[in-house]
C-alpha cells in the first residue's frame, strides 16, 4: 500500500498539478517508481478526522541538496519555485516560505530531499 505524504501548504498545486517538485526534511527512503498518495494532511488529524487523498503521484527523481541552492543560483532557484507551484518567485521567496513553516532549528544550509514526481491518472 502506498505511504501518504501530506502537500497541507501545497494543496491548490497538488490539485491543479502546477507542482511536480517537493523537498521535504526527510523522506530519503523514497526510490524512483515509488507511489505515494498525495494527501491533504496525514498527521495531527482531531478526532473524527480522516486523510483526505488528492490522487497518487509517482516519484521520478530524489537527491539530497541544500535549500540554499535555490538562493545561492538565482536562475535554478526560480525555476525550481515554478516547480514547486509558485511560479514568479524567487528561491529566495521559496526558501524563506520553507523555512517559516519549519522548525527554527533549520537554515538555508539545511540539507533536503527534493523529490520529482509525476501524476497518475
Amino acid at each position: 500500500m502506498p505511504r501518504n505524504m501530506s502537500f497541507a501548504l501545497t494543496t491548490d498545486q497538488i490539485q491543479n498539478r502546477t507542482k511536480t517538485v517537493t523537498r521535504r526534511i526527510g523522506w530519503g527512503v523514497l526510490n524512483c517508481g515509488d507511489i505515494v498518495n498525495a494527501c491533504v494532511k496525514c498527521m495531527g488529524l482531531k478526532p473524527g478526522e480522516k486523510i483526505e487523498r488528492l490522487g497518487q503521484i509517482r516519484i521520478v527523481s530524489t537527491r539530497i541538496e541544500p535549500l540554499s541552492r535555490m538562493v545561492k543560483n538565482p536562475e535554478y532557484g526560480a525555476i525550481e519555485a515554478v516547480k514547486e507551484g509558485f511560479p514568479g518567485w524567487t528561491g529566495d521567496q521559496f526558501v524563506d516560505m520553507f523555512l517559516d513553516h519549519m522548525s527554527p532549528k533549520f537554515g538555508s544550509d539545511t540539507l533536503v530531499n527534493r523529490i520529482e514526481f509525476e501524476y497518475l491518472e
